[in-house]
């Protein structure tokens, strides 16, 4: 166990904070997004800077301590217990070059910071459908946003990736300077290092034409199906996903959502308004709607295209990929999670795929889940009291689409659920993952996140 002695050296050589479990403080800086995750850490360095990095991890390595890394912690789901967690929320700097059309962001940089520094430009970024999400973690697993199938995957516009390594390096990694790392850093969600600087590309998208329609729940077949009819012949300028909404009768939540089941269809059009409006016109017909928010709208609103919650909460979630979506899939998804069905599933989502997302990047990347098109996905709270029912509603909903599955998650959307967790990759991506880590991180100094072989193959 470490104590206060021997945690005084570090704190006098850093700017940021050194905090043991005893400390004001200590709990705060472990909380994440999903309060189900409890991290319980021996140690927290809340770093200030990239400088704080190098000495935190020179300081865990010389005492044989495994490093946990948190931002925001959207994306916790394997507790540190014990060990030291690295806390890189207060490393806030952004820069935008509009020339350029990059944004280069620290360690705990959060996607809306982006999108307000980008907007005066007439830029975007291709943050996730949560704006509250951290930059980092989201584009470290691919990153897979309401741009997806027009722009693909976050991780393809990464330019230049600054990383401190487990020999307490401080590297600046490009497609030049180390092709190998900079390929794993894309989408491999493995544990290589702690990542301090992203630098990446922006889109020009000042406005879109989008949002959302809300529909009662007694029409979900109808919606569920017209929208896959629907989806296959969008143009990559478009983008969408259906959920069906179970929301509890809280503040926040519109009154006509509260404590039923609803429909809501997000959609994102890139490009001329008349263009988009046409394209979205099927949908509208289908069913009566309760609110429409589909609109030309600044990107700096993009959250509001899929109304994500936006404060922490206990929730266990799980995901599959899918090949196909026959109308057999959207009945068995509705005999799971369709009306008159007692679930604890809150959100049950098809997104559709396909467009830039199966395009391979210019610069080859570990991006996981392109050959796919659609992404089931199902969340539910976590109270004590529903501690097998969620768990075990969440995967009703992948189980009923397991005959179309392609085989696989996307490991930004793997959440709770441990099982398979290696299948977001195929298995030569996988086994070059593990080359790569076993390089770079003989010892498995950083051993909180996603499993990496520890024998060679």
């Amino acid at each position: 166990m470490l104590d206060v002695m021997m945690t005084e050296s570090l704190q006098q050589s850093i700017a940021g904070q050194v905090l043991l479990p005893a400390d004001p403080g200590f709990e705060a800086m472990t909380s994440g997004f999903n309060l189900a995750v409890a991290q319980c850490p021996d140690v927290i360095v809340a770093a200030a800077c990239a400088d704080d990095v190098v000495r935190a991890v020179g300081f865990a390595v010389a005492r044989g301590l495994p490093i946990a890394v948190q931002a925001t912690g959207h994306g916790a789901v394997v507790p540190a217990d014990g060990g030291m967690l690295i806390n890189t929320s207060a490393m806030s700097a952004t820069r935008i070059d509009p020339e350029r059309r990059t944004a280069t962001v620290a360690a705990g940089v959060q996607w809306q910071q982006v999108i307000d520094a980008a907007g005066p430009h007439g830029l975007a970024p291709l943050n996730g459908s949560s704006t509250t999400v951290g930059v980092v973690g989201y584009t470290l697993g691919g990153g897979m946003g309401p741009m997806a199938r027009t722009y693909g995957f976050a991780a393809d516009h990464v330019r230049r990736v600054q990383l401190v390594t487990a020999d307490g390096v401080l590297r600046e990694v490009t497609a030049d300077s180390d092709p190998d790392l900079f390929w794993a850093l894309r989408g491999g969600k493995c544990q290589l290092g702690v990542v301090t600087e992203l630098e990446f590309g922006l889109m020009p998208v000042p406005t879109y034409y989008g949002g959302g329609l809300f529909m009662d729940g007694k029409h979900a077949a109808a919606v569920l199906h017209a929208w896959r009819d629907w989806v296959v012949e969008l143009p990559e300028q478009a983008n969408s996903s259906v959920a069906l909404l179970r929301l509890p009768d809280k503040p926040g939540v519109p009154e006509p959502l509260r404590s039923r089941l609803t429909v809501h269809v997000r959609y994102l059009y890139v490009g001329d308004a008349e263009a988009g409006e046409s394209a979205f016109a099927p949908m509208r017909a289908v069913a009566p709607v309760l609110i429409d928010t589909v609109a030309v709208t600044p990107y700096q609103a993009v959250a509001s295209v899929h109304c994500d919650p936006a404060d922490p909460l206990p929730a266990w979630d799980t995901s599959s990929l899918l090949s196909d979506l026959p109308a057999a899939a959207v009945d068995a998804l509705l005999t799971v999670a369709g009306p008159g069905v007692d679930t604890p599933v809150i959100v049950a989502e098809l997104r559709h795929l396909a467009g830039a997302v199966s395009c391979k990047p210019l610069v080859d990347n570990a991006v996981g889940g392109r050959d796919a098109r659609f992404n089931v996905y199902a969340v539910g709270p976590l109270p004590p009291q529903l501690a097998e029912a969620t768990p075990a509603s969440c995967r009703a909903v992948t189980h009923a689409l397991e005959p179309w599955s392609a085989g696989g998650t996307l490991i930004n959307f793997h959440g709770s659920d441990q099982q398979g967790v290696r299948n977001a990759w195929d298995d030569g991506t996988r086994a070059r993952l593990d080359a790569i880590h076993l390089r770079h991180d003989p010892h498995g100094t950083f051993r909180f996140s996603y499993p990496v072989a520890r024998s060679r193959r």
